[in-house]
Parts: C-alpha cells; sequence; structure tokens
C-alpha cells in the first residue's frame, strides 16, 4: 500500500459510566489496556489504545463516562473527556442498550449530556448500541433505537455487543473510513501512549475493585513509588501504595491478618509479568488521606486534572 492511501487518526470513545467504553477499545486491541469493572466510573485518567494495521493506525481515547456528579475529582474526569472529543477525528458513542431496555426513563437523562457537544457540522459521528446480546426480547430494543435516533439524529448506528465482539468489526471498518490519510506516528508494535507505571497502577486498582465488589466507594487511588528493573535478573521491584479517604476502609483493604491485600497483589503481579514478559516483585501498602478528591495537588500526581 502506497503509504498516501495509509490512515492515521484518533478515535474518542464516549459514553456515560458502564457503558463498555473499555471493553470495546480492549476488543479491538486484542489485550487489556484501560481496566474493566462492573463498577460506573472505573475509568478516570483518557487511556489511549493503538491499533496498528497494514491499512492504518488508530488511536483511541478511552474515556471516563459522562456523568453529573460534584466534586473537583469530577470536574477532572469530565475534562478529561472533553479534552478527548476536541482532538479526534471520529466520535463513538456508546451506551449499554440492555439498561435502557428495562428502564427506559433513564436513556435521556444519561444521554443527554452528549448530545451538543458530539452534535455539529463535519464530525465523523458513530453510536454503538452496546449490550445488545443482553435483550432477550428484542421489540424492547425498538424504542431505544427510536430515541437514541431523535439524540443523534447525524450519527450512524451500530448494534454490538463489545464483550463478545458481535457487530464490533463492522464499526471498526467504518470508522476508519471516515479518518484522514497519513503516516502512523507510533511504532506497530506500540499499544497504548499512557507510561508503563500508568499501567500498573491501574492494574492494582482494577485488582482492588474487583476484590471489595460492593463494600467500598470509589475513594480509593493508586500511586507508583518506586519501580526498580533489574534487566541481569529479568526482574522488576515495584511499590504502590493505595490511598483510601476513610480510616475505617483502610482495614477492609487489607483484610483479616492482611488477605485481601495479599490476593489483591498476588492477583497484580500474575497480570503484571504476562504484560512486562518479566518476573515481578510487587510490594503493596495502604495509607489514609483524607479529602484525596478534592485535593488539587493530589490529583495531578496520580494523572488527573493535567
Amino acid at each position: 500500500m502506497e503509504m498516501s492511501e495509509f490512515k492515521f487518526g484518533w478515535v474518542a470513545l464516549l459514553g456515560p459510566p458502564n457503558a463498555g467504553k473499555s471493553t470495546l477499545m480492549n476488543h479491538y486491541m486484542g489485550q487489556k489496556v484501560a481496566i474493566v469493572s462492573p463498577k460506573p466510573q472505573t475509568t478516570r485518567n483518557r487511556i489511549s489504545g493503538i491499533l496498528s494495521t497494514d491499512e492504518s493506525q488508530i488511536v483511541f481515547l478511552d474515556t471516563p463516562g459522562i456523568h453529573r456528579l460534584r466534586g473537583r475529582m469530577n470536574r477532572f474526569l469530565l475534562d478529561s473527556a472533553w479534552q478527548a472529543l476536541s482532538s479526534s477525528d471520529a466520535v463513538v458513542v456508546i451506551f449499554d442498550a440492555a439498561l435502557y431496555a428495562s428502564k427506559p426513563y433513564l436513556m435521556e437523562k444519561d444521554l443527554e449530556p452528549l448530545v451538543k457537544p458530539v452534535s455539529g457540522p463535519g464530525r465523523n459521528l458513530f453510536v454503538a448500541v452496546n449490550k445488545v446480546d443482553k435483550v432477550k426480547e428484542k421489540a424492547k430494543l425498538l424504542p431505544v433505537m427510536e430515541k437514541a435516533q431523535e439524540l443523534f439524529p447525524e450519527a450512524e448506528f451500530f448494534p454490538v455487543s463489545a464483550l463478545k465482539g458481535d457487530g464490533a468489526e463492522a464499526l471498526l471498518e467504518r470508522v476508519e473510513s471516515v479518518l484522514p490519510e497519513g503516516a502512523p506516528m507510533f511504532p506497530d508494535d506500540q499499544i497504548s501512549t499512557v507510561p508503563m507505571r500508568f499501567m500498573a497502577s491501574e492494574t492494582v486498582r482494577e485488582k482492588l475493585f474487583m476484590s471489595l465488589q460492593q463494600e467500598l466507594p470509589y475513594s480509593t487511588a493508586v500511586e507508583i513509588e518506586y519501580w526498580d528493573e533489574e534487566p541481569d535478573r529479568d526482574l522488576v521491584r515495584i511499590g504502590a501504595v493505595i490511598y483510601t479517604s476513610k480510616k475505617n476502609h483502610k482495614g477492609m483493604i487489607i483484610g483479616k491478618q492482611g488477605q485481601n491485600l495479599k490476593k489483591i497483589g498476588t492477583s497484580a503481579r500474575k497480570e503484571l509479568e504476562e504484560m512486562l514478559e518479566m518476573k515481578v516483585m510487587l510490594e503493596l501498602w495502604v495509607k489514609v488521606r483524607e479529602g484525596w478528591t478534592e485535593d488539587s495537588g493530589f490529583l495531578k500526581t496520580i494523572g488527573l486534572g493535567e
């Protein structure tokens, strides 16, 4: 292929919390780049996944879910999403069709904040109607589709299952077709623009979310304190701090005789070893930092608000 025919572009993935943005991006990447959790609002930073093929290089911007929550951290989350929108060549709005098929009254409230920002002349706009596989009575999808077309009249619609991959390739082909011609900006073996230290902190945070399930709110953060590589031993030593905003949550994270923290560490270590393709020694400890979600200086140290 002539390089002049090669395509390069930025694609923003936007939608309400827990819509499946990270799952869709990970599906396209063929491996985990963004953490996935059944809980809403797990993506806090704008995470980029780089998909390189013989025909194109697409940088997906997986954004925090669009919501109306207050507070300094939540303003940073929204800023991150809007910045991704402003720098993108195409936009994919993704929403949970199964949720709105069962609770249609939530749909306009959840999607309305997106309507004005993504609309406008010249915008390459696509809507991924996600989790259609979970809707057993397909007739219930009709009012969902009608409402979505009313909200986003300029968009092209694609029913998908991000988890199973159904419909995802058709969406990808269409998105690729509208991207501008251009040379790739990244090596074809690079899968993300985020530093490996950040990927490590996200891995720990995902295991924290999965371990605590519904017991702990989103008042936790992870910061990598040290990262020491020993190439001759094919080893990396990583130390990470889990911050929580309340004293009583510290014990919940650690668990009885430290068992929960050990489980989190073991699970994160195994995944990091696969990711880094080397042996990992991971040390975790928990600290209480009250009010960290409103501390702009601290938020910047963990990659928010920059």
